[in-house]
């Protein structure tokens, strides 16, 4: 039975949170926003259905910049030095693989910018949160707790998760305490405000995951297909 292709998708790109900052629209009216610099990403392998059973495009993004050429081993594996140097790219530190349905418009060494999303009015973001180490019912769940006087016994425990001798057990899948954030995080149709090419800044308004210079994947939105005029 032969294998059913992978579905298509938008072509992605590669970028950093910078942080946020405050701007203004035609109305006066203040728009909270999400700066990300997006460096172009560099095309260093294209698969094509003959050979790998699928059309994709592999992006790399953040090239590894150092003093002595010498101390590159330090910081990129020998397989990865070697692919980087078959598409004749600098090693960067991240890869992607964005699905297209055309693979000849690109070529090896290609760069990709934030041009990609000129008159593009919504894009989604991919990242991943913040870490909060291991945390208890009360801000993991939403928990009320209980009473805070003195002499109560609980203040923010969960209480009694048991049941009776059927089936004497506690079922798993229940709210526990347990690790928070550090989850990988979609947020849709966010609209893009502003585009700066010769800074390679794209402003996104409302907010994303992560922290600064957190990596995360933009592409055009799924759900909001409307352009810009």
């Amino acid at each position: 039975m032969e294998k059913a292709a992978p579905k298509k998708s938008s072509l992605k790109l590669l970028g950093k949170k910078c942080g946020m900052i405050q701007m203004f629209d035609q109305s006066g009216q203040a728009v909270p926003c999400t700066v990300i610099h997006a460096e172009p990403n560099i095309i260093t392998q294209i698969k094509t259905a003959q050979n790998d059973g699928y059309d994709a495009i592999q992006l790399a993004f953040d090239e590894i910049r150092v003093k002595d050429a010498r101390t590159i081993a330090n910081r990129c594996s020998k397989p990865l030095r070697g692919h980087f140097a078959k598409a004749a790219v600098q090693p960067c530190r991240h890869l992607i693989e964005a699905h297209v349905e055309d693979v000849s418009q690109y070529a090896l060494g290609q760069s990709i910018s934030v041009t990609l999303f000129q008159g593009v009015a919504y894009v989604d973001v991919v990242g991943v949160s913040k870490g909060k180490g291991y945390q208890g019912v009360m801000k993991l769940h939403g928990f009320k707790g209980g009473p805070a006087s003195h002499g109560s016994g609980f203040h923010r425990h969960a209480g009694s998760t048991g049941m009776r001798s059927s089936p004497g057990r506690c079922l798993p899948g229940g709210p526990r305490p347990s690790h928070m954030g550090d989850d990988r995080v979609t947020v849709q149709s966010l609209r893009v405000v502003a585009i700066d090419e010769a800074n390679n800044l794209i402003m996104v308004e409302g907010a994303t995951p992560g922290a600064r210079g957190g990596l995360l994947v933009i592409s055009e939105a799924k759900k909001k297909k409307s352009k810009k005029h």
